[in-house]
């Protein structure tokens, strides 16, 4: 008989096929998400589960769910997981990092471009029929060439950004919970700043950190009247990093001249005053959206679900394990069962 899994959200038909050859897949048919209350009555019977990375694991659900083995985010991020209640309870957790961090990177100097070029304002300019010809001062914005962009959060996206800057001749500051060691800050061409300096002194600041508690807020009203008024700010991390309502009121007032978001607090709900702000060029969370990443990040979470729940060539350890522990706690019985 084969594990019951849940596959949480809709994805590629032939990865479906990969699953359903190894599982009982039921599947997520509106590919709408779940309330909490449905996802725990139909992960109660199942001994694994893939998840986009919006599905909340937590010790609530587990203590419904008394078969459940493994979950598999189809996602880098795992803010979704209570990592610690998932690990007590001896439950494998995955991720799947790293596989999409040019597709991300390419999509926050889009939103760079945009934002700081005006080209969303300027696009809906022309198809209203409103241009009537050259004007010295028609939708003026900021340059990106030899300017300087403040990166906050310097891993492998951070890094992927800064790359990025070398080809529009950009002096590159970051910030970070740690500095990067020397051979990565110089093929970065990065220079590490307190993030005081880096709001004041940035043309552009681009947000590329992890979400944590200490992160809630980090840009706020005080930070965003820290930074240039023709600056702008691009967020490709997490909702909740940046204060929604203060960014909308620093656009309105011009204490920043533009930004860029690829993510929001609550999503898919988005604060009102997002959508009244000037100067605001806004994506879907669609950072990982193009099939080669997300055709990627998809079968990685299912090489993961397989090693975790020891099905077919890849039992084992799964590639992206987040809490290797539980391999441990799984093997001390049989290892103590031997001793006697």
């Amino acid at each position: 008989m084969k594990p019951r899994i849940l596959l949480a959200r809709a994805t590629f038909p032939d990865i479906i096929e990969r699953l359903e050859a190894h599982f009982d897949v039921e599947r997520n048919a509106t590919d709408q998400p779940f309330s909490a209350d449905e996802l725990r009555r139909r992960m109660a019977d199942k001994t694994g589960a893939m998840l986009m990375g919006a599905e909340r694991i937590d010790a609530a659900l587990i203590a419904a769910c008394p078969q459940l083995r493994a979950v598999a985010n189809c996602a880098a991020g795992y803010n979704n997981f209570d990592l610690p209640a998932i690990t007590k309870a001896g439950i494998i957790a995955t991720n799947t990092p790293d596989i999409s961090n040019d597709s991300v990177a390419d999509l926050a100097w889009g939103l760079l471009i945009a934002a700081s070029r005006r080209m969303v304002e300027s696009d809906q300019h022309v198809r209203s029929g409103s241009w009537r010809g050259f004007a010295y001062n028609l939708f003026l914005g900021v340059d990106l060439h030899h300017s300087t962009l403040g990166i906050v959060g310097m891993g492998r996206i951070g890094r992927a950004v800064a790359r990025r800057a070398a080809g529009f001749d950009m002096k590159v500051m970051y910030h970070n919970r740690s500095r990067l060691d020397p051979e990565l800050e110089r093929a970065s061409g990065a220079r590490y700043v307190p993030l005081d300096e880096l709001l004041a002194q940035a043309d552009h600041v681009m947000l590329t950190l992890p979400y944590s508690v200490d992160a809630h807020h980090l840009i706020g009203a005080p930070q965003l009247a820290q930074m240039k008024r023709t600056a702008t700010l691009v967020n490709i991390a997490r909702g909740g990093i940046v204060d929604d309502a203060a960014l909308a009121q620093a656009l309105k007032d011009g204490t920043i001249a533009s930004a860029g978001l690829d993510v929001y607090e609550n999503e898919p709900a988005l604060h009102p005053e997002l959508l009244h702000a000037p100067h605001l060029v806004m994506t879907p969370h669609t950072g990982s959206a193009t099939t080669a990443a997300r055709r990627a990040l998809a079968n990685l979470a299912v090489d993961n679900l397989l090693a975790a729940l020891d099905v077919g060539p890849a039992a084992g350890r799964p590639p992206c394990i987040l809490n290797p522990e539980v391999l441990t706690q799984r093997a001390a019985p049989t290892l103590q069962s031997g001793v006697r």
